[in-house]
């Protein structure tokens, strides 16, 4: 890992990015990062969609969209929006997690999950004032309909990866967020859990935009997990060819350093061993300290299983309330 240069006195909330910081060494690791994702369609394709119709919930509005977000196929998703918002508002790019539940999706964000505490994000981050979009991801809630080990393999020939089209297209999220006017394009943040978390720190890893990252119950030292006989408890869609050659999982989270980064994880759960929380976590300590920015790396752990405990739910909004 190379070693940074500490600038004092910079506040990043006042417009200044990472890359603006450490150009060399962040940039030429992002590129690196993206190219493992496999063939990817341009990003500066236009971004298009088209609303549905809208909900009013109480809390907030639901709008139901299509997004034209890549070459290959439409784009169902949710975005909320605070009831009572006036002008622009922080947005949470919600990412939803797999649990062997292909029907379910970006209804994550609004319904919630049997393992995510009440009320649904959708509610809760809207009664903070905050917006919510969240996707359906490659073959989950209305674009499923083949299995996850078909549609994998069918990508390999192609040259093309499962997760790096996940990931391509929560970048294009990103991008219509920014392209809404009733969007605090500078108060973004991106949240989720089990894979809905590992897609929060790739995603904020690679896009200095996404301001704060919030990833719960998947924060997953890739050796930790070789070292533990883990592989099979994440589905075909998390592997990525050659990554480990160039990465481990504390590198590809340094990549958002100095940016706000709240890790949560259970000390039974299987996903994470705990020996690679320890790595993940001193690395970090490490790297946040040479940026000057402690305070912004933090990793709390309970002794619990893969699941949101109310004792996370509040150290998340605590965490939201102070960084975005």
């Amino acid at each position: 890992m190379a070693r940074f240069v500490v600038h004092c006195g910079w506040d990043w909330r006042k417009g200044a990015t990472v890359l603006e910081r450490y150009p060399e060494e962040q940039d030429v690791q992002r590129k690196l990062l993206y190219k493992l994702l496999g063939d990817l369609p341009l990003r500066d394709r236009e971004i298009g969609g088209k609303k549905l119709g809208e909900e009013n919930r109480g809390t907030y509005v639901l709008e139901k969209l299509i997004l034209d977000l890549n070459d290959e196929e439409p784009v169902p998703a949710y975005f909320t929006r605070p009831a009572r918002a006036t002008g622009r508002f922080p947005v949470i790019l919600f990412n939803h997690s797999h649990g062997g539940n292909y029907r379910l999706g970006k209804d994550e964000l609004v319904l919630g999950r049997e393992y995510l505490q009440d009320p649904p994000y959708a509610e809760a981050l809207a009664q903070q004032g905050w917006g919510a979009l969240g996707i359906d991801a490659w073959n989950f809630g209305e674009r499923r309909g083949r299995t996850e080990s078909e549609l994998f393999k069918e990508l390999l020939w192609q040259g093309k990866v499962l997760w790096g089209l996940m990931v391509y297209d929560s970048l294009r999220a990103i991008d219509y967020l920014v392209s809404r006017s009733d969007v605090d394009g500078d108060r973004l943040g991106t949240l989720g859990i089990s894979m809905g978390s590992t897609m929060a720190w790739w995603v904020a890893a690679l896009d200095p935009r996404i301001k704060v990252c919030v990833d719960i119950c998947c924060l997953t030292d890739f050796q930790a997990l070789i070292e533990t006989r883990g592989l099979d408890g994440h589905g075909l869609y998390y592997y990525v060819p050659g990554l480990l050659k160039h990465f481990t999982t504390a590198s590809i989270n340094a990549l958002i350093a100095p940016r706000p980064h709240l890790g949560l994880a259970g000390n039974y759960d299987p996903l994470t061993p705990p020996s690679g929380l320890d790595r993940i976590d001193a690395e970090l300590r490490r790297v946040y300290g040479e940026m000057g920015a402690s305070a912004a790396w933090q990793l709390v752990r309970y002794d619990t299983g893969h699941f949101e405990t109310l004792a996370m739910r509040q150290t998340i909004f605590e965490f939201l309330r102070r960084w975005l």
